[in-house]
């Protein structure tokens, strides 16, 4: 079975459940993936549904940011709810260790020196992981290592 029919699945059982919460969120998702279809005209496959997922997640994080300078303990509480939800979705994220020896391994490969080099890495890192490792945790292990 798909993701994309696992997510359908799990809908149907939220509104079952009355889990209005799951239900709704469930719900944006299949919507931007069906968006996501129509626009490519194509079936999205698994690796592109977490894409889609993972999009969700990081717009879900930058609005808690705001939720959070404006002091709205409520929608910050909402919005974690929500990105619980979308989690179970997503791409097994890598451990602190193991982003750090891709880094280090693509450091080593490209022979790169210095923060000149960061914009090369840092494209290199990221097609090696694929969504499973945000960019800013990328960002600070090439910073890290590259110093």
């Amino acid at each position: 079975m798909s993701l994309k029919q696992t997510i359908q699945e799990n809908r149907i059982r939220a509104m079952k459940e009355k889990d209005t919460m799951a239900r709704s969120v469930l719900g944006m998702l299949i919507s931007a993936i069906k968006n996501e279809e129509i626009d490519t005209k194509e079936e999205m496959s698994d690796e592109q549904v977490q894409t889609i997922v993972l999009r969700q997640i990081k717009q879900l994080n930058d609005a808690k940011k705001d939720f959070l300078s404006g002091e709205r303990n409520d929608l910050v509480e909402k919005t974690n709810q929500e990105i619980a939800v979308l989690e179970a979705y997503a791409p097994a994220q890598l451990s602190d260790e193991e982003l750090q020896a891709i880094v280090q391994s693509t450091i080593q490969d490209m022979n790169a020196e210095g923060m000149s080099m960061m914009g090369a890495v840092m494209g290199t890192v990221m097609g090696k992981v694929k969504g499973q490792a945000n960019g800013n945790r990328v960002k600070e292990q090439v910073q890290k290592q590259l110093q």
